[in-house]
């Protein structure tokens, strides 16, 4: 037998396997992680892969907004404290730095759990974007003419700096660049909007060239001015492992190349059951945060087989909405005909959840 360990919560689940019948435990390359991380991250800062570093960006009184995922609280506790000693070296005073907490929408948020330090929260100005607050501001159009409204408090700001972790996205294709605007400081209907794209079913995790939510994101995000982007790639650890800074495009183009590196697997055989793991606590709080990773099995099971979803599911089923979707409507094609008539995530997870049970077979530990 082969014991095979998955992340569950906090903890693990152990599986085991006769050794006949297991083809393979897939998992991201194992990659080295840095002496030092922190060093890392100046090192980054200082020799950007194209665009200006701080010290050419940030000058005294300047003020500076920085937009930050809620996630991986370890990697953003250190970032953020470099950041910003980074920012003071250069003249930046801290009651200038304004921290946006970009929203997920695939992700229940706990505002309780701040990214950075108790020293850095009593001095920084740290906001949670509210994606529903009327104060956002109309900036322009994506190139097929959505809408878009985003934060005041970014926009105004005279340093705009976008820090997030590069790592595959069911939807967009891979997280970070212009995703910490579209969906990270947006309002709702503009997010709605865009994703609503996902409906043509071609997006694809992993893939940004012919994805229409990713090309439409890009679109209408390069009408912004960013000053800096620093992009964040993790092993399958979630350890810091490299950073690329710089302008957005380049310095994301950068990081996804280096994180394809580490997360495309070749497959060979199908399988007829496969385990899968979402990644353990943060990723499997709920069952509806769960089934984001369920796409990433389709690829190596076979048409009608098993799939095992082992998941804590900590905070229960999730979304209220979610659960109602999935309880009220018996087939696809009615759930797609609302989601047109009146898009929302929670509504667009089940769709896509539905859409995965109608090819595998589906089992549950938690």
């Amino acid at each position: 037998m082969v014991e095979v360990w998955l992340p569950y919560g906090d903890s693990e689940v152990c599986v085991r396997i006769p050794t006949t019948s297991l083809l393979d435990v897939i998992k991201p390359k194992d990659v080295d992680v840095p002496p030092d991380p922190q060093e890392e991250i100046r090192s980054a800062l200082k020799n950007p892969v194209e665009g200006k570093s701080i010290e050419d960006i940030a000058k005294s009184e300047t003020k500076v907004s920085i937009v930050l995922k809620e996630s991986f609280l370890q990697i953003n506790r250190m970032i953020i404290c470099t950041l910003i000693d980074e920012l003071r070296s250069a003249g930046i005073r801290d009651e200038d730095v304004t921290l946006i907490i970009a929203h997920d929408p695939f992700r229940l948020s706990s505002e309780h759990d701040l990214p950075t330090d108790t020293s850095l929260s009593e001095r920084l100005r740290i906001i949670w974007h509210n994606h529903r607050d009327g104060e956002n501001v109309y900036f322009g159009s994506s190139p097929s003419g959505i809408k878009f409204y985003l934060n005041r408090n970014f926009l105004e700001a005279d340093v705009k700096i976008l820090v997030g972790t590069v790592e595959p996205h069911p939807i967009i294709g891979y997280t970070g660049g212009w995703e910490l605007i579209f969906p990270g400081i947006a309002d709702t209907d503009s997010s709605n909007e865009i994703f609503k794209l996902e409906l043509d079913e071609i997006t694809m995790r992993g893939r940004l060239k012919d994805n229409p939510v990713y090309e439409e994101i890009s679109g209408a995000a390069e009408k912004i001015h960013v000053d800096l982007a620093l992009h964040v790639v993790m092993n399958g650890e979630f350890k810091l492992v490299k950073v690329f800074a710089g302008e957005v495009n380049k310095s994301f183009l950068e990081a996804v190349k280096f994180a394809d590196s580490i997360y495309r697997i070749p497959v060979e055989d199908r399988a007829d059951v496969v385990f899968i793991s979402p990644g353990g606590s943060y990723f499997d709080a709920t069952f509806q945060e769960s089934t984001l990773c369920l796409d990433t099995a389709l690829d190596v099971l076979g048409k009608k087989k098993d799939l095992i979803l082992v998941a804590e599911c900590s905070h229960g089923f999730g979304d209220k909405e979610f659960l109602e979707t999935i309880l009220k409507y018996p087939n696809l094609r009615l759930l797609r005909k609302d989601l047109e008539r009146k898009f929302s995530i929670p509504k667009l997870m089940a769709y896509r959840l539905m859409n995965v049970l109608q090819r595998i077979n589906l089992s549950m530990v938690t």
